[in-house]
């Protein structure tokens, strides 16, 4: 990295797509800032130079402690600007602008020229902003809407209400992760697809490249530093596809992240990637991984950090939230209502921690055709950004969906993401409504409270019964006999509060909770038509105390403990 001074967050933020550190600029740090409540700030000139009374901390956003506002009232409106200095061996080569993620809708101009606009909170992108840039200073402006409470864009658990309330938090506004600059050939590649093949022992490669018409592209391979193969093709209307035989074997497994090294060479350009060598299917609602039948013992992960919101301070935090959940014993993660950033992904491709990757559909009205113009779109984009991490063995854009939702919207995304990905799993809504023929697993949430009668609930399913969902509600169908069960428990423990909330009576002792918590993961882990849970969820999330960590990441209970339940051996495995 080029760029170090004062710099939070400071790492390479695409780890698939490293170019090496004299190719990127870091610009996290302190920026020029303005509110714009009255949504004046373009008629303002604010594009164009005029003067911003405050500053903020990048990737911070504007409610968190870290960005150094906190200002957590509702906001429509921001505006960032930086200036900076390119290196003087920049000249000549494109350079690209990038924000790994920006909460809603956003506007960069570069020394006042347009570059263009991004709709969606959760993905990173991107603009060539080479033919606007000059010799000496250069100022980038960032304008950012955030019109949450409309319902016709997902947020996630955003509060629509002035407090966090229930299982919805503060808000996020604004850019919320890495900002750089990357200086890139005039040709270069853009993006790819890996597709694992360990039957024939090949990686197959899809190569999308700007510019590049005719060149030869190289990718290389190695296991450790030892070299594993080479495959070359020529590259034509901007795409190539090529083939790396593989010399030796090394499957990705649970709790075993066997990784390649992979080098993607075309012209002058040149990066460092990874990928894993594994094979994904599911029959009968069970999920295999290399032929091997496992069961997902998953735990609820909402991402969300008491001084960053929805960004962690620290990469290590980001690692330290695997380690806390798998020292628990859980072998995986919902990736609950947010798309958590690629570094994440790349820990959990490392440390063999499986994951499901949603969008954030909370906030957004999926009855209404604004669903599909602010939900495909950045649904799109995030399942390329992510297609390459082995980690995410499915996608399930959608949880706990409305009764009145537009059955025709939720059909089109099942079409959408089984075209793009052939690779994967896919769950059409976690819980509540489901539609028929559009999901590999059928999942179910349930908060029930007593073991006993959780059992008896799943008991039917054994021979082949129904699972009753109209206790929850009488509009919901089940119609499909579910698997998975991907909310439960979400117990309250705080006993030195009054305030906050979990799910049920709270445990009058550490033994009471133990016990139940127990009881109710055997249920499902010792049913024999069942092959994966979710517990909600690691950590307390501001009131809602129903962790098995604090807020702050402390444990309530010796992991020893959990771990002991969570590993026991489950029915379904050999």
């Amino acid at each position: 990295m080029l760029y170090t001074p004062n710099c939070p967050r400071p790492e390479f933020p695409r780890p698939q797509f490293d170019r090496g550190d004299q190719s990127w600029l870091n610009l996290n740090g302190s920026w020029e800032y303005q509110t714009d409540r009255g949504l004046s700030g373009e008629q303002r000139g604010y594009q164009n130079g005029a003067s911003f009374s405050e500053t903020i901390t990048v990737p911070f956003c504007r409610e968190s402690e870290l960005s150094g506002i906190g200002d957590k009232d509702f906001c429509e409106g921001v505006w960032y600007r930086k200036t900076l200095t390119l290196p003087e061996a920049w000249a000549g080569k494109r350079v690209l602008f990038h924000i790994g993620a920006c909460d809603y809708f956003t506007k960069v101009w570069v020394n006042g020229q347009y570059m263009g606009s991004h709709i969606g909170g959760y993905v990173a992108f991107s603009f060539d902003i080479t033919k606007a840039l000059k010799e000496g200073e250069n100022t980038i402006t960032v304008g950012v809407t955030d019109h949450l409470r409309t319902g016709t864009q997902p947020g996630g658990k955003q509060s629509m209400l002035y407090y966090s309330h229930g299982c919805s938090y503060t808000r996020t506004t604004g850019i919320w992760q890495t900002t750089w600059l990357e200086c890139v050939p005039m040709d270069y590649v853009a993006s790819t697809k890996y597709y694992p093949d360990i039957e024939r022992k090949k990686l197959v490669i899809e190569a999308f490249t700007v510019g590049g018409e005719g060149m030869t592209l190289t990718a290389k391979a190695s296991f450790n530093g030892k070299k594993q193969g080479v495959g070359t093709t020529v590259v034509h209307g901007g795409k190539a596809v090529v083939e790396v035989e593989l010399d030796e074997l090394y499957l990705w497994e649970v709790g075993n992240g066997r990784l390649y090294d992979l080098t993607l060479t075309m012209g002058e350009d040149s990066s460092e990637s990874y990928f894993g060598m594994r094979k994904i299917e599911c029959r009968d609602g069970i999920f295999y991984l290399n032929g091997k039948a496992v069961f997902q013992r998953l735990v609820l992960d909402q991402g969300f950090y008491p001084d960053g919101i929805y960004t962690a301070s620290c990469l290590g935090e980001l690692e330290a939230d695997i380690d806390r959940s798998m020292a628990m014993g859980f072998n995986g993660a919902r990736l609950h209502q947010k798309v958590f950033e690629p570094l994440f992904l790349s820990l959990c491709d490392k440390k063999g921690y499986i994951v499901w990757g949603e969008h954030a559909n909370w906030c957004l009205d999926i009855s209404r055709d604004a669903a599909y113009q602010n939900f495909i779109p950045e649904w799109c984009e995030i399942m390329a950004r992510d297609f390459n991490h082995p980690a995410i063995i499915g996608w399930c854009p959608l949880n706990e969906t409305q009764p009145n939702q537009n059955r025709h919207f939720v059909r089109f995304l099942a079409t959408v993401t089984r075209q793009y990905d052939t690779t994967r799993m896919y769950i059409d809504a976690s819980g509540w409504v489901h539609i028929a023929g559009l999901t590999d697993i059928m999942d179910l949430h349930d908060y029930e409270q007593d073991p006993e009668v959780f059992a008896k609930k799943l008991e039917p399913l054994k021979e082949g019964g129904t699972y009753d969902v109209h206790w929850l509600n009488p509009s919901l169908s089940m119609p499909e006999h579910p698997t998975f069960v991907s909310e439960y428990g979400g117990i309250r423990w705080a006993p030195a509060e009054d305030a906050g909330w979990g799910y049920g009576q709270a445990p009058m002792s550490e033994e009471e909770f133990i016990a139940r918590f127990k009881g109710l993961t055997e249920a499902i882990l010792f049913h024999p038509k069942m092959g994966a849970l979710c517990y909600t969820q690691l950590t307390d999330v501001e009131q809602e105390v129903n962790g098995l960590y604090t807020y702050d990441r402390k444990p309530k209970f010796d992991p020893a403990i959990m771990r002991a339940v969570l590993t026991q051996k489950a029915a379904i495995e050999d």
